[in-house]
């Protein structure tokens, strides 16, 4: 396949689901071999950082990417969507340092990408193709990489509470099935963890309208599938391994987060620096 940009600009604004701040970003259109790259135009020196595994500094509650002292966090969603829908070079201007937590899934920045429309550009897309075994492991939790004609992904969620238990699914990826299976899955909170992330300086934007939250009781907001904690777990695992690249395999996770998920990027991005 060749590489891929948008056909025109796209704008959104919101808050961010940590920060709680206004802000805004603008996708626009870039060259053959830029990538992903974040633009802080909120300082006076507009920054740069490319969305890449190497960049990442933080995983606590969210996938952090630095440059010097610059940073942009939460953009695992963001990411996501770009994969979804094949983006691979575009610059992101955002006048914060998180990007809008919009819903809580990526469905409207899928529907942002899909309205910006997309151009095929003049060079072959450098796909990184699984062809040995990755695994991250701190035992308790897993992540791992085998070969696969594709892009695959089957995560199996472990929750100590009785309303979710243990979740499965398996997904071979497809444009269509991240639009109708995975996109439309929102980031889910335990009730009594609320107030001591709040205390944190985390989840500041949060609200029922961006965030699924459920107590011993129940849920309290409607569910978009019954399973939608482990579809958002695998929408948050394509934002994170997209960082390595254009990635092709069948990614296999137990339990895995944030940090398993880049810890897995960084493997793969390093070997195919080399």
């Amino acid at each position: 396949m060749q590489q891929q940009t948008l056909a025109k600009p796209a704008a959104y604004a919101g808050v961010g689901l940590h920060s709680g701040k206004e802000v805004e970003i603008t996708l626009h259109p870039a060259p053959v071999d830029t990538g992903i790259v974040f633009v802080r135009t909120d300082l006076e020196e507009r920054t740069e950082i490319p969305a890449v595994a190497a960049n990442v500094t933080s995983t606590l509650r969210a996938t952090t990417l630095s440059m010097r002292d610059v940073r942009i966090f939460t953009v695992e969603h963001l990411m996501s969507a770009l994969h979804g829908f094949g983006i691979d070079n575009c610059r992101i201007e955002i006048n914060a340092e998180e990007p809008p937590v919009a819903d809580g899934s990526s469905i409207v920045f899928l529907d942002l990408l899909k309205n910006a429309g997309r151009v095929q550009q003049d060079k072959e897309r450098r796909e990184i193709r699984i062809d040995k075994v990755y695994r991250i492991d701190d035992g308790e939790r897993f992540v791992m990489a085998v070969p696969y004609d594709g892009l695959r992904v089957s995560f199996t969620s472990l929750n100590e509470r009785k309303l979710i238990g243990v979740q499965y699914h398996d997904f071979i990826l497809t444009e269509d099935v991240y639009r109708k299976d995975i996109a439309p899955a929102r980031t889910i909170a335990y009730e009594k963890e609320v107030d001591a992330l709040r205390a944190a300086g985390l989840g500041l934007g949060g609200t029922l309208e961006n965030v699924i939250v459920y107590n011993d009781e129940g849920w309290l907001n409607t569910l978009r599938f019954e399973d939608e904690l482990v579809r958002h777990k695998i929408l948050d695992l394509l934002g994170d391994v997209r960082l390595a690249g254009a990635v092709k395999g069948h990614f296999i996770a137990v339990k895995s987060g944030h940090e398993l998920n880049t810890r897995l990027a960084k493997a793969i991005y390093a070997d195919w620096l080399r």
